[in-house]
């Protein structure tokens, strides 16, 4: 296994306190970096990253965000893992409940892209790695039409934008996790729905939270320096 080394590199995760995104934070920090990571509520466990509370709906809370780590210096890595999920079919999904997934899921993604983007351009270098889905490239056997709408769209929001900061050494790359362990997995699916799952994957299991944090971590170091506009798959074969 690589032992990776971010000492004396500061990160801030999106959507750190729950799943793939605490599994970041976690491995990072434990990498050395400075960490700092922006969710509703803070993890249950005590760590030596930094905790900011940022509502994803609030633009002035996402850029104040960015505003109080420049007062501590520069970002070299900025991953988005956040995301909303329901599991309903069309019929099921109102308008409101469309423009709550929008803004959390592709919109806040939007905007911390903008504001990384603006610092990272004028120091010529960092990396920016957004967590899409299976679901943005293939479909959901869950989730809403809404849910995999917005994860193709941080799909083509990652090759524009890796296309506009080539020439500033940033690199701009994404993940497609197929179904992992995490919290928001469990609530979603009952347990013989997790054993038909798991059975159906070629490699017959479902991801632990560690495998599509490892994918994430090469992306965000300098062994990826000549990956940009890439989209990871990390399925376990399923396409």
């Amino acid at each position: 296994m690589i032992n990776f080394d971010f000492s004396g590199k500061r990160a801030v995760i999106f959507g750190g306190s729950r799943g793939i995104g605490r599994g970041v934070v976690e491995k990072l920090t434990e990498a050395g970096a400075e960490t700092i990571y922006a969710a509703r509520k803070p993890m249950d466990i005590r760590t030596k990253a930094k905790y900011y509370q940022v509502d994803l709906n609030s633009e002035s809370q996402i850029s104040d965000l960015f505003n109080n780590v420049d007062l501590i210096g520069s970002i070299d890595i900025v991953v988005n893992t956040a995301a909303i999920n329901y599991c309903k079919t069309i019929d099921q999904i109102s308008l409101e409940e469309w423009n709550e997934v929008e803004r959390v899921n592709l919109r806040a993604a939007f905007l911390i892209c903008k504001e990384a983007s603006a610092r990272m351009k004028n120091q010529r270098s960092g990396k920016i790695v957004n967590v899409s889905s299976i679901a943005g490239i293939h479909r959901s056997i869950v989730s809403g039409i809404h849910y995999v709408s917005t994860k193709a769209g941080l799909i083509g929001l990652t090759k524009q934008l890796a296309f506009e900061l080539a020439e500033y050494n940033v690199n701009v790359n994404a993940v497609c996790p197929s179904q992992t362990s995490t919290d928001m997995l469990k609530e979603s699916m009952t347990d013989s729905e997790l054993k038909k799952l798991a059975d159906s994957i070629p490699l017959k299991r479902i991801a632990t939270i560690e495998e599509q944090v490892y994918p994430i971590l090469f992306l965000c170091s300098s062994l990826s320096s000549y990956i940009t506009g890439a989209v990871i798959n990390v399925n376990g074969g399923q396409i």
